[in-house]
């Protein structure tokens, strides 16, 4: 069954209030506790601490943007391409990791998937919200 523009738009604003309300409470979450957020971080230093505060208050920034970008009507599909995007490229960041590293703890392995999964979802969405106007043939 093919879904309706209608559908297809509820579903790119459904997963991106989702994403945004998950990156704002990770990122808060993180500012929070600093390593201690962190799975294997174990033995992080003061420097590793303050990074991983820093970098969470842009996390939480991030996902205020996903929710700004639902909130839209309608949803911009450049918004979509380009938060989805910058998401792909953290991705990309782990698997550098990966190979300059080692593997990490295992959950940032599931972290990595689902970074790759997601955008991939978003740029099939993107334009999912926007007005579609049908050409006619002379």
């Amino acid at each position: 069954m093919a879904s309706t523009p209608a559908r297809t738009g509820r579903n790119l604003r459904s997963l991106a209030r989702f994403t945004g309300l998950s990156c704002l409470v990770i990122g808060i979450y993180h500012f929070v506790l600093g390593t201690a957020s962190v799975p294997g971080a174990t033995d992080a230093n003061a420097t590793v601490d303050s990074r991983e505060r820093f970098y969470s208050a842009y996390f939480a920034g991030y996902g205020l943007a996903w929710l700004a970008a639902a909130r839209r009507t309608p949803i911009r599909a450049g918004e979509v391409r380009l938060l989805a995007g910058l998401m792909l490229v953290s991705a990309v960041g782990r698997v550098i990791s990966l190979v300059h590293n080692g593997r990490p703890h295992w959950f940032q392995e599931v972290l990595t998937a689902v970074e790759f999964i997601v955008p991939a979802a978003f740029f099939g969405l993107a334009e999912a919200d926007e007005p579609h106007t049908s050409q006619q043939v002379s």
